[in-house]
C-alpha cells in the first residue's frame, strides 16, 4: 500500500509525459491493491475473532478494530469514491479529454477526499503493526 501510493504513482506521473497513461496503470494498480487489501483485511478479521486458550482479548479487540477500520477505509475509498472519479474521467474523454471546470473542482474534491482516506488507512497500519509487536 505505502509503496504503490507513495512510490509508485507519483513517480508514474512525474516521468510519464501523458497523463492519462499515468492514471491508467495507477488506477490499476490501486485496483489490485484495493482487492488484497479487501482479501488481507478479511483473513485478518476472522484472525482476530479467533479465540485461544491465552487470550489476550483487549490487544485482541483493538487489532480487530484496527484491521476493520482499514478495511472500511478501502471500501470508502475505492469502492465509493473511485467510481465516481472514473465516471468524471470518462465524460472528459467522451468530451475530447477536456474535463469541464466544475467537473475538475468535483474530481479535485473527490481524489483530495480519497487520499486522506488512504492516508488515514496508511496510518492505521502503522498502528497495527505497533500494536502486534506487543503479542510477543
Amino acid at each position: 500500500m505505502w509503496a504503490i501510493g507513495g512510490l509508485v504513482a507519483p513517480v508514474l506521473f512525474a516521468t510519464l509525459p501523458d497523463r492519462v497513461l499515468a492514471g491508467t496503470i495507477a488506477g490499476n494498480l490501486f485496483r489490485i491493491e484495493a482487492w488484497l487489501t479487501v482479501a488481507c483485511g478479511i483473513l485478518l478479521t476472522l484472525l482476530f475473532s479467533y479465540r485461544t486458550h491465552d487470550d489476550s482479548a483487549p490487544l485482541r479487540k483493538t487489532l480487530l478494530r484496527f484491521a476493520l477500520l482499514m478495511l472500511a477505509c478501502t471500501v470508502a475509498g475505492y469502492f465509493c469514491l473511485q467510481p465516481f472519479m472514473a465516471s468524471l474521467r470518462e465524460a472528459a474523454a467522451l468530451a475530447g479529454g477536456v474535463m469541464s471546470d466544475s467537473a475538475r473542482t468535483q474530481f479535485g474534491i473527490l481524489h483530495g477526499a480519497s487520499m486522506g482516506i488512504y492516508l488515514i488507512q496508511g496510518l492505521l497500519g502503522v498502528g497495527l503493526i505497533l500494536k502486534l509487536r506487543n503479542l510477543r
